[in-house]
């Protein structure tokens, strides 16, 4: 596995296109702010809804902290748009992640279980947070749907890192 997602480095450059219309670099927040960038499994995960749905209620927390929220998957724009407007989606959703950027990223790659979990191999859910200048604070990766970090966690973090210049960590 090429994992070149690492911390306190720039984060890959991958460009994709949103909901909204627009390309977004992933590993580029928009000037001056920090990004919260959440990799879910797809449209077919009820876990992915619930979590994005979170902090989706969580968006005013992470805009109070000049934190942009971009969630993203491999999925294509048709069920990346269903899952945005299920959900009423607050923030940039960009879809089409290709299953080698995911791996780039140092994502988990699974493939479905039976036709009626999805038609793809898909990425599983990770979490990075990227410093207004591109690089990578800290992130979170797993292997499985339920293993998620507690999102009043990462704020309280993100708060911490923000207000005491707490260094990364995890880089040795």
């Amino acid at each position: 596995m090429s994992i070149q997602a690492k911390i306190d480095k720039s984060f890959p450059t991958i460009s994709l296109q949103t909901l909204s219309g627009k390309s977004l670099a992933l590993g580029e927040p928009r000037q001056g702010q920090w990004r919260l960038l959440v990799v879910y499994r797809g449209l077919h995960c009820p876990i992915c809804k619930k979590y994005l749905g979170r902090i989706n209620d969580m968006k005013a927390d992470f805009d109070k902290l000049n934190v942009q929220i971009v969630a993203v998957s491999t999925d294509p724009e048709e069920k990346a748009t269903k899952l945005a407007s299920e959900l009423d989606l607050d923030f940039e959703v960009a879809y089409g992640l290709g299953i080698d950027q995911a791996r780039d990223l140092g994502m988990y790659i699974s493939n479905p279980m039976d036709s009626t979990e999805t038609d793809r191999p898909f990425a599983e859910p990770g979490l990075f947070f990227i410093r207004p200048d591109g690089r990578l604070h800290f992130c979170e990766i797993s292997s499985v749907p339920f293993c998620r970090p507690d999102l009043e966690m990462i704020k309280m973090g993100v708060s911490t890192i923000q207000e005491k210049d707490y260094p990364p960590r995890g880089m040795g």
